[in-house]
């Protein structure tokens, strides 16, 4: 089972930018489907974006797509999301997810965050208007 921590979290102005990371610790990581969640206050928690093993099938929710951004390094157990050009409404706990990837899926994500098995605490993130 793989352990997650996030960091980068913080307070920031609209339109700018943070990067969020992902330490897992454990020897799964390598071979887990990797996805970003956030929930706000009185909302239920929602897709972000998501990432095969292998890096090379990336998902993203509508409303970030061509501002995130969602890569990993399985060398050094890390997953990031970079994040420019916020908005308020980006204002959440962000959540980092985990779970084995089937053997034949190079390119798999998921965006169901009922398919995840491993979470970590969050990492609060606020953009000021």
């Amino acid at each position: 089972q793989v352990q997650l921590v996030e960091s980068g979290g913080g307070l920031v102005q609209a339109g700018g930018s943070l990067r969020l990371s992902c330490a897992a610790s454990g020897r799964t990581f390598s071979r887990s489907i990797m996805g970003w969640f956030r929930q706000a206050p009185g909302k239920e928690r929602e897709f972000v974006a998501s990432i095969s093993w292998t890096g090379a099938g990336t998902s993203y929710v509508d409303s970030v797509k061509g501002r995130f951004t969602i890569s990993r390094d399985n060398a050094k157990g890390t997953l990031s999301l970079q994040m420019n050009s916020l908005k308020p409404e980006d204002t959440a706990v962000y959540y980092c997810a985990a779970t084995a990837a089937p053997f034949y899926s190079e390119s798999l994500y998921y965006t169901n965050a009922q398919q995840y098995t491993a979470w970590g605490q969050g990492t609060q993130v606020t953009v000021s208007s």
